[in-house]
């Protein structure tokens, strides 16, 4: 029966539909798969390493030991702050910098790179120092009128300038790190005679090795730590190290998740859509096979024994095409893609093979078991009693699997629910929108006496169910299109301005009250316009409720480090850009208030009505919360843990700071700054931002072209939708042939037929497609949205259009042909 099905072409389509499907997800999963781990590689180089131990003593050699037993890779750092001296005599000049002497082998992971002059073309550089020698960021160079050759004093130590350092993977935003870099060899560091008892030093243990070695190591740091007290030493991951590029990889991950979750939803519908074809047409084979003695039982092992068949050879054939279709995708997105990535692994092979198996078996057992009840009069009756409860329930369980499917695929569990819920809360509700939309066309029949006009509406009326199923699958089809057209861009320019190309690259602190209007004027000046100050006020958390800080209050180590040092503190009459409120309300001026970071809560475990006592400068504040704050951490813009409203802080001592983008043609402006301003320090972050946007391309890009093979599973999707009825619809036009309707009548019958049906399709979609976009980019991506009417326009032309094609392309033939001649074959 399979070989005669194949013959016949009655197995093409659904094992066309199927390849395509699993070729689709495939494709999505083995990208996605190497795309993830080379983002998540690429990000470790922010660190250095995939692991950073940090201490305030020397690291404790038996640490070293065991990671070395381990088979990891090793280096050091020793980070601190200290003045470097240039010149001699009265024509000396010096420079508080940051030094930070490197052992063999360091950065772990990323590259440095190096410059031939300080606006020149950057290269990278596996190097470290050599012995007698440093390598100055181009801040210092400035600072200091120096060049590459000249002599610079560390301590005890005078040393030769001989590199110009661009680019310093893991540099962090720590305050020892705001002063300019001076890069030195480990073993150099002795002799300068820089680091004595009472130092403010800070030793760094960089590791890198396969994921689970280094978090096996990890577990055993902490295990130490916990058993020995051991204070004073911090472990930064990737999650932990560096919020802002977390965040970015999340969105990442979150937008790639996107893409696969829509292209199981189009292959979900596509399969089913083939599979209740595939059923129809076997209609007439089925009652044969029951009158010539087969059994219930026999009947559904048959057809379910040809699916299974029809599943292993498309979901294979699937595999192999998205394996090699991820290559074709990663040399056409060329220069935004590393050639280097990190090999694919099984998973998104035995993905493949599950999601095609799980699709045709969920959605392809309905159709089976309304073939097992096909009655024996259907040889000389064509009649088609409905669906039984059985039936129906496993179209649950179909559902139940594409659900699973989702979430799997999502690897989010918010994320896949969202979509889950909007797809299936879309499948009922266009429904009962079709369902009433065809009970108000009966009432259209009497605004026009044209035949071809009362030939569509009788045509829609006389097949409702079928009717109703073509518009939930053109608007699912559409509405998974639209998400990956319109809606994608508009999410993709949503997360471009989370962290956008105008992010600051420049922050500027300490600037004392006098100096803002010097500060600001000199700001516009070199391009920088409207430049916003904050008022900076250090204070220290002294008492929760009345409950003094103790070291035992807060049991967790990041916890303690935070009310160990001193916060800093605002106060401003609006709520920040880039700030969002997630529970109570801003500031009504009234009384005292305090607004706090939502991750901050969390941590020290305050809520609102909590009331958080401050020693700002020897005076005693008090505030209850009001609200808990979400910042936006990859927008690199100002942001304070803690804002206090401005009646609480009048006359209280402050600074200001503030984050500026400073263009390419002022770079020089931070250097003239702290020679005119001594007490300000400017801080770079431009190449934190570079990577960051990086990986941001990186990820929009590989949206871009995910979106031409879920574009493949779509077509299929209104494909199957449009011939769906084209069997019933070509008796029709023989039968009005027949009865004497001319061709002419027929095909504007036709016509109006396919805009109406596609017209409501497309409103639907549009309509999904915006709620759905909303509720992700509230509920997931946290981006703010606004409804464009392009959606609309775009899902009703849309709709319109690829019915018209496709109800032209299906019944073309049947309307050139003799009446008799298509009876005959129907």
């Amino acid at each position: 029966m399979t070989q005669r099905d194949w013959r016949a072409g009655e197995l093409r389509f659904l094992l066309v539909a199927l390849i395509v499907a699993v070729a689709a997800l495939a494709s999505v999963g083995f990208f996605v798969d190497r795309m993830r781990a080379g983002l998540n590689r690429d990000a470790h180089q922010l660190l250095g390493a995939d692991l950073l131990i940090a201490a305030d003593q020397p690291i404790d050699p038996a640490w070293r030991s065991e990671a070395q037993r381990r088979g990891l890779k090793l280096a050091e750092t020793v980070v601190f702050p200290s003045m470097a001296i240039a010149g001699e005599g009265d024509g000396s000049r010096s420079q508080l910098a940051s030094i930070k002497a490197v052992s063999a082998g360091y950065p772990l992971r990323g590259n440095l790179k190096l410059a031939e002059r300080p606006d020149g073309v950057e290269r990278v550089t596996r190097e470290i120092p050599a012995a007698g020698t440093v390598w100055l960021d181009a801040n210092m160079l400035s600072a200091l009128r120096l060049s590459v050759g000249d002599p610079l004093k560390l301590g005890d130590r005078t040393f030769k300038v001989a590199r110009i350092l661009a680019v310093e993977p893991d540099r962090g935003s720590g305050f020892i790190n705001f002063a300019p870099r001076v890069m030195l060899v480990l073993a150099d560091l002795t002799s300068t005679h820089l680091v004595q008892d009472g130092s403010r030093v800070t030793y760094r243990l960089l590791v890198a090795g396969a994921p689970q070695p280094v978090q096996d190591f990890q577990q055993w740091i902490e295990s130490g730590i916990a058993r020995d007290q051991i204070k004073g030493v911090r472990i930064e991951n990737l999650e932990s190290g560096r919020p802002e590029m977390r965040a970015t990889l999340d969105r990442g991950e979150q937008f790639l998740s996107l893409v696969g979750l829509l292209s199981a939803m189009l292959a979900a519908v596509a399969v089913a859509m083939a599979a209740r074809r595939f059923m129809l047409r076997h209609l007439d084979a089925c009652a044969m096979l029951r009158c010539l003695g087969m059994t219930q039982n026999q009947v559904t092992q048959l057809y379910l024994l040809e699916f299974v068949l029809i599943g292993l050879v498309g979901s294979v054939i699937g595999v192999l095409l998205g394996f090699g279709a991820h290559f074709m995708l990663l040399k056409l997105l060329g220069q935004f893609v590393a050639h280097d990535l990190p090999n694919a692994s099984v998973m998104p092979a035995l993905q493949g093979l599950a999601t095609g198996m799980l699709l045709l078996i969920g959605f392809a057992l309905p159709p089976i078991l309304q073939l097992r009840n096909v009655p024996h009069n259907r040889v000389i009756r064509r009649e088609q009693d409905a669906p039984q409860v059985a039936v129906l329930l496993t179209y649950g369980l179909g559902t139940l699997t594409f659900v699973g499917l989702l979430l799997w695929q999502a690897g989010n569990l918010k994320l896949g629910l969202l979509t889950a819920l909007g797809f299936l809360g879309g499948f009922g509700l266009f429904a009962l929108i079709g369902w009433l939309a065809l009970k108000t066309l009966r009432h259209l029949r009497r605004l026009s006496q044209h035949p071809s006009w009362r030939f569509a509406l009788t045509g829609l009326q006389r097949r409702p169910g079928a009717t109703i199923v073509q518009i939930v699958a053109l608007a699912l089809g559409l509405m998974a299109l639209l998400l990956l057209t319109v809606i994608r861009g508009d999410l993709v320019g949503a997360w471009r301005q989370a962290t956008p190309a105008d992010a600051p690259n420049r922050f500027v602190i300490n600037i004392q009250t006098e100096q803002r209007s010097d500060i600001t004027q000199r700001l516009v000046a070199n391009g920088v316009p409207q430049p916003q100050l904050f008022p900076m006020i250090r204070g220290r958390l002294t008492q929760v409720n009345a409950k003094p800080i103790t070291p035992e209050t807060y049991p967790d180590d990041r916890a303690k480090r935070l009310v160990d040092r001193e916060f800093n503190l605002s106060t401003m009459h609006d709520i920040p850009a880039q700030n969002s409120i997630t529970a109570g309300r801003w500031f009504n001026d009234s009384r005292p208030e305090a607004s706090v970071e939502e991750g901050l809560a969390k941590t020290l475990n305050l809520k609102l009505g909590d009331t958080l006592q401050f020693d700002i400068g020897g005076q005693l504040v008090s505030a209850p919360i009001t609200s808990l704050r979400k910042l936006e951490w990859g927008s690199m813009r100002v942001n304070f843990f803690v804002i206090l409203n401005p009646k609480l802080m009048t006359d209280m001592p402050q600074t200001w700071i503030t984050a500026f983008k400073l263009p390419d043609a002022h770079v020089n402006f931070g250097n003239q700054l702290t020679r005119d301003f001594p007490n300000l320090t400017v801080v770079d972050i431009g190449s934190v931002i570079k990577q960051i946007q990086g990986v941001i391309d990186q990820v929009v890009a590989a949206v871009e072209f995910l979106f031409l093979f879920t574009l493949a599973s779509g077509v299929l999707v209104l494909y199957a939708a449009l011939v769906g009825s084209q069997h019933e619809r070509t008796r029709e036009a023989g039968l009005l042939r027949a009865l004497g309707a001319t061709r002419k009548q027929l095909s504007q019958a036709q016509r109006i037929e396919f805009v109406l049906i596609g017209s409501l399709a497309g409103l639907l979609a549009a309509s999904g497609a915006a709620a759905t976009g909303w509720a992700l980019a509230h509920y997931v991506f946290s981006f703010s949205w606004t409804f464009s009417p392009l959606v609309w326009l775009a899902g009703m032309a849309t709709g319109a259009a690829c019915t018209l094609v496709g109800g032209w392309v299906g019944l073309r033939n049947v309307l050139n042909q003799p009446p008799l001649q298509t009876l005959r074959e129907a």
